[in-house]
């Protein structure tokens, strides 16, 4: 998913500082706000805010990225009527949960008279809302923005698998690559000529995603960000309409999937509805803030409804055979090759607004310790350590799937269900907080809490499995020869 976040930084000498910058910040830069806190939600105010539509356009781009490609595989793990009715619940609840983190933010930015909060300063202030809490509200804010690193780093990692696995199949079937789609025996794009490991692919992309997040203002971005939320929004298009076209009946598919594998469902379904990072960002943008409850519940309406009907549909066309992303099952022809390639830039592109958090969160902190002659030399090399980084962790999990369901079912689960209900409780509980609403709250942070538990359990264990695996097939091959 394209999911943005709010991470502190602009403080000197602290890894986790008082404000926020996000890829939102970057390329959708925010007005000058008011010195004092706005009751009506005018905060930012004036006519140079983002407007109804644009907000729209936001919280769409924020939540429509890689998650939405492997929710077919996530539907199938949970089963073809089990899988869309736990997406249409994950969303309801996943939205509840939005809308809590925008309610705490709003009381909790009048009540200590700022214009605005983030969502690490909303958790930092809602722990001193409790007085035994207080002298350890920043570990608050310091928690969030941790998950909230992890969660973009995820993103990135996710990005060097997707990336390699999709121009990998697009090199191998470059051969058999004609201008007929027809769909073949097992639904899959058929590999002719064997090619280098995905792994090596991920090394080849390395140098032009450190060339890429060496761009000094995400603002230079914006004309190839338009560029590619348009392609990948065509891709979107003809994916759904040869899923569409090449259903088979009947359809004899597993209503409700195996229980182990439901863990695995849960984490790609929560990774794809984690656009919680963009929702204070966007409103806090607005040029009327009290319109934002309504773009909210829209967005995310027209999201779960693309959620839910690529996942089934995906699913229903591919069965079984369904890939980590429903690219991977595209037929090797011109127009499929070119939307696997097309969707890849967008990919690309991409991954400098996800890097840009948690960059702008680590480095900073430690350019503020060295000369200024040094300054530009230490960031570069600071950006190109994050980059490797990333690309090192996406080579020791090369599966697509499974890093999708741990990356949600770490991070994800926190910053989407378990914190907000907890926040409310916080921030509402000197003000009768009803039992009913404690209780609510209880259960949607131990939904996020059980999931967070197995998800992530059944992901490793996954990993090792499939590790393992390979190794045995490598052994075995090398014996034969």
């Amino acid at each position: 998913m394209m999911a943005s976040s709010d991470v502190d930084i602009r403080g000197e000498g602290s890894l986790f500082s008082d404000q926020n910058p996000s890829e939102m910040d970057a390329l959708c830069p925010s007005p000058p706000g008011p010195s004092r806190p706005q009751r009506h939600y005018e905060r930012i105010g004036g006519r140079t805010g983002t407007s109804f539509c644009q907000t729209l356009i936001h919280l769409l781009k924020g939540n429509i990225g890689t998650g939405l490609l492997g929710l077919p595989l996530a539907v199938k793990n949970a089963g073809l009527v089990l899988g869309p009715v736990s997406l249409l619940c994950m969303g309801v609840i996943a939205v509840h949960c939005m809308r809590l983190l925008v309610k705490c933010s709003h009381h909790l930015s009048v009540k200590i008279n700022r214009p605005s909060l983030t969502y690490g300063e909303a958790a930092q202030y809602g722990m001193e809302n409790v007085s035994w809490l207080r002298r350890h509200s920043q570990w608050g804010k310091r928690t969030v923005n941790l998950f909230l690193i992890i969660t973009q780093l995820g993103f990135c990692c996710v990005y060097f698998v997707f990336l390699s696995d999709n121009v990998k199949q697009v090199v191998e079937a470059a051969n058999a690559t004609t201008f007929s789609c027809q769909i073949n025996n097992t639904n899959q794009t058929q590999v002719l000529v064997p090619s280098f490991d995905s792994r090596i692919y991920m090394l080849c992309f390395l140098p032009a995603f450190i060339l890429l997040v060496f761009t000094p203002n995400l603002k230079y971005l914006a004309p190839l960000s338009l560029v590619a939320n348009l392609v990948m929004t065509a891709s979107l298009v003809l994916i759904y309409f040869y899923s569409l076209t090449n259903i088979t009946y009947p359809i004899n598919l597993p209503k409700v999937g195996r229980v182990k594998d439901y863990p695995l469902f849960f984490g790609t379904a929560i990774f794809a509805f984690e656009g919680i990072g963009v929702v204070l960002p966007l409103e806090n943008k607005m040029q009327r803030p009290q319109s934002f409850t309504v773009v909210l519940y829209l967005g995310m309406g027209i999201v779960t409804f693309l959620y839910i009907s690529l996942g089934t549909i995906g699913y229903m066309c591919f069965g079984e055979h369904i890939g980590g992303s429903i690219t991977l099952n595209l037929p090797n022809c011109w127009t499929y090759q070119a939307v696997k390639l097309l969707y890849c830039f967008g990919i690309f592109i991409t991954f400098a607004l996800q890097f840009y958090v948690p960059a702008e969160i680590l480095i900073p902190p430690v350019v503020a310790r060295v000369s200024e002659r040094w300054e530009t030399a230490v960031d570069l090399l600071l950006r190109t350590i994050l980059v490797i980084f990333t690309c090192a962790l996406a080579i020791l999990i090369p599966e697509l799937d499974l890093v999708i369901s741990l990356v949600g079912s770490v991070s994800s689960s926190f910053l989407a269900l378990i914190f907000p209900p907890i926040l409310q409780i916080l921030t509402f509980h000197t003000e009768g907080l009803s039992p009913l609403m404690t209780a609510k709250n209880v259960v949607i942070s131990l939904i996020g809490l059980v999931g967070f538990l197995t998800g992530t359990y059944i992901a490793i264990v996954e990993i090792i499995a499939r590790n393992v695996l390979k190794h045995e097939e490598t052994f075995s091959s090398y014996m034969v020869q």
